[in-house]
């Protein structure tokens, strides 16, 4: 067990940037999961950095190794700290070294294979994040628990009810949050009585949520982590957890605040729209906790006589005479006259297109990009640098479409997705 001091603990950040986001298709088509734009104007992958910063954790390394070229811009873009904090975000890409050769096998080996790069800083401390959740979450204290417990490793866990256990890996702990067993998404019939929080371990949680999940955030010692990644296991919550049971103290953090795994498209949708509440479950408007992102430098919005109801509008907009409701609409949207949007996330665009584009794509017989007049529009995302045309309908006439790719687009519980740079003619009907 490490030794604690009075000294300020070194802390390393790892956010675990997943692997090919199978389940956010075709919103990873072309990017890795933490680069998916989120709420307007933010990257997934803002939210756990930010946690870190507001914290004071400030020596973040970001683990990915698909289609990362997007999440790398980003970052660089967005990230960049004065000399005097010693700070850094970090991208740690799969790579090719003497000792192994190539691609992270899960999020343990990934660790593993980029002990060489954190031991430089000489952490006493690992915390581990995931890149596709959305919570606000003060880390110094969960620091702060984890070494006034003399724990090995604290586990940040959610009480969740019997009929959500079954979706998580579930701890067993004892009256003072040791956790003594581990048992991965247990079915739905199985007898989980003996899994139930102690009542001294409770505090105010409602009486409904018996159950502790994992959330997949991880504190180990320095020491520890490096001891119980000396093997072959891949996977932290399959493998490594279970194994350090009973061989280090291992405890829980019980978190009492919002928290939403945004990694298929439906929680990604809904997490969203939830953020158009008048008080959203998720809030960005904290000013002591801001979540920071690519400041762009652009225009004000000009929203030209447009009704809009329960909606977000992100810088450099163009909106005329449309009617939007419960919308988030991203950076550089331009949304033309006549249009009527509901249950839509558009993500906008990297670009304004100049005299010399525009004249070319109406040569081609292409879209501008953006929304083009007279469109109805519900229940939809739109990717970044989408084209449609004019007189569109979208997920408004009440047919329904089979999961999977239909060609312009793509559809996932009844959520039409049209895709990054999709060209949507005049007059489409989906």
């Amino acid at each position: 067990m490490t030794k604690h001091t009075t000294e300020e603990p070194r802390v390393l950040a790892i956010i675990l940037g997943g692997g090919k986001g199978t389940r956010l298709y075709p919103l990873t088509k072309e990017r890795s999961k933490p680069a998916v734009p989120f709420g307007g104007k933010y990257r997934i992958v803002d939210i756990p950095i930010s946690n870190c910063i507001n914290s004071g954790y400030r020596k973040i390394y970001l683990l990915t190794q698909f289609n990362s070229a997007s999440l790398h811009l980003h970052i660089t873009n967005a990230y960049n700290f004065d000399r005097f904090s010693r700070g850094f975000v970090e991208i740690l890409a799969a790579e090719q070294t003497l000792e192994h050769s190539g691609w992270y096998e899960g999020t343990a080996d990934a660790v593993r294979k980029n002990f060489i790069h954190f031991k430089v800083q000489k952490p006493t401390h690992y915390i581990i994040l995931s890149g596709d959740q959305l919570y606000r979450m003060d880390l110094k204290e969960f620091m702060n628990q984890h070494i006034a417990s003399g724990a090995d490793i604290t586990i940040a866990a959610k009480a969740v009810n019997r009929s959500d256990a079954s979706g998580f890996g579930i701890m067993k702990v004892d009256k003072e949050n040791h956790i003594t067993e581990f048992l991965e998404k247990p079915a739905k019939d199985m007898n989980i009585d003996e899994w139930k929080i102690p009542a001294q371990a409770r505090g105010d949680l409602p009486k409904e949520l018996e159950y502790l999940a994992s959330m997949g955030i991880y504190i180990f010692n320095a020491d520890t982590m490096e001891e119980m990644l000396d093997n072959e296991y891949k996977d932290f919550g399959k493998e490594i957890i279970p194994l350090a049971l009973g061989k280090k103290q291992v405890n829980s953090y019980i978190f009492n605040g919002y928290w939403e795994d945004i990694g298929t498209i439906r929680s990604f949708y809904e997490a969203t729209l939830d953020l158009t509440n008048p008080v959203p479950s998720f809030n960005f408007y904290d000013e002591n906790k801001p979540i920071y992102t690519d400041m762009r430098n652009l225009p004000p919005s000009k929203i030209n006589n447009a009704d809009m109801t329960s909606s977000l509008s992100s810088e450099g907009c163009v909106i005329t005479n449309s009617r939007i409701q419960r919308s988030v609409i991203g950076v550089r949207s331009i949304i033309n006259e006549g249009c009527d949007l509901n249950g839509v996330i558009m993500m906008g665009a990297d670009f304004y297109e100049n005299e010399e584009q525009i004249a070319e794509n109406k040569a081609k017989g292409i879209p501008n990009i953006g929304i083009g007049k007279g469109c109805k529009i519900g229940k939809a995302i739109i990717d970044k640098n989408a084209h449609i045309g004019n007189n569109c309908c979208i997920n408004v006439t009440g047919k329904k479409y089979e999961d999977g790719d239909h060609g312009l687009f793509y559809s996932a519980d009844g959520i039409i997705v049209i895709r990054k740079f999709a060209v949507i003619p005049d007059g489409t009907v989906i």
